[in-house]
């Protein structure tokens, strides 16, 4: 009975001090750590929320750039940190693929990490050389199947949404591709405009100044929605009903970070995102602004880790 009582008693004191904490939160230093290396689209966008919060929050809030591992090495950092909420992950669709692509990395983000936001999407482009013949997606396909040994698409490395985007057209058209993976947007795009590769799904931001040019044909986005920066491309949803995909960006908080704090985060999120300078970042940047709440971003997770995961799996994808 007195066990009982004492366990109770540290039960009550425990939540009194996690109470306490969450009130006064915050009162120090923020870390905001993107698992990516510095300068990229995701970087400069925490960059400039982390701007927003460090004023609203009247705390420093620095950006760590813990590269590697596909994203694998941040997201266990945040993971493994206090869940007070000082150490926040901000990162993209590649912490979904990873689940499947890497299953062994150490730490499960489906338990170890809660979603405080899904903040916005930046969604592919089906892109092709000037030279290739289409108009159309049910071109490109028609053109696959009558050229010997299919075309060559290019991607930003495998596993990256632009891979990914490339084998989920070819399971839902019946494309015939062959997938040549490089070391990041910029080389990808470079193969595709000097005609090395016959396509590819950069993200429509890399894309937009070669389209501009004409150096690349739009062939449709891979959104359910027209993307705002390419407003005359149709989707692939209009052709083949269903297909969505884009690279996301969430932020995470490590599991066991106290409600009051995940819900200040949240608000903290939607006030960053309604800034006139974030918003005019992520449109030129061809984000899709979201700004769920972290029920909708935890089953909105879930549910892209179950997607993701189908299309690595059916292509037979394997981490580098």
């Amino acid at each position: 009975m007195k066990s009982r009582l004492l366990i109770g008693v540290a039960s009550l004191l425990f939540t009194v001090v996690t109470y306490i904490h969450a009130q006064e939160f915050p009162n120090r230093g923020i870390r905001v750590v993107v698992p990516f290396a510095p300068g990229g689209g995701t970087d400069v966008l925490a960059r400039v929320l982390s701007q927003r919060w460090q004023e609203s929050f009247g705390q420093s809030v620095v950006v760590d750039n813990r590269a590697g591992a596909g994203g694998n090495i941040g997201a266990e950092v945040v993971a493994k940190s206090p869940p007070d909420g000082y150490n926040v992950l901000f990162t993209t669709s590649a912490l979904a693929a990873n689940v499947t692509l890497t299953p062994r990395m150490g730490f499960d983000p489906r338990k170890s990490l809660v979603a405080v936001s899904h903040i916005g999407n930046v969604p592919a482009l089906l892109t092709v050389h000037p030279s290739v013949p289409v108009k159309t997606a049910r071109d490109v396909v028609a053109l696959s199947k009558a050229t010997k040994g299919g075309l060559n698409f290019g991607s930003n490395g495998t596993g990256t949404t632009s891979h990914l985007a490339g084998a989920m057209f070819q399971q839902v058209s019946g494309a015939v591709m062959t997938h040549i993976p490089y070391k990041g947007a910029a080389p990808a795009l470079t193969a595709l405009i000097g005609g090395e590769t016959e396509m590819a799904f950069p993200g429509v931001n890399s894309a937009a100044p070669s389209l501009r040019a004409n150096r690349v044909r739009g062939i449709a986005v891979t959104s359910r929605q027209r993307s705002a920066v390419l407003p005359d491309v149709p989707t692939l949803d209009s052709m083949f009903p269903g297909f969505d995909i884009a690279n996301w960006m969430v932020l995470f908080v490590p599991a066991g970070t106290p409600n009051a704090i995940v819900t200040r985060w949240h608000a903290e999120v939607v006030k960053a995102m309604q800034h006139p300078e974030v918003q005019k970042f992520m449109a030129r940047e061809g984000a899709d602004a979201v700004g769920s709440t972290p029920a909708e971003a935890t089953a909105f997770f879930v549910g892209e880790v179950e997607k993701l995961g189908k299309i690595i799996k059916a292509a037979g994808v394997k981490a580098d």
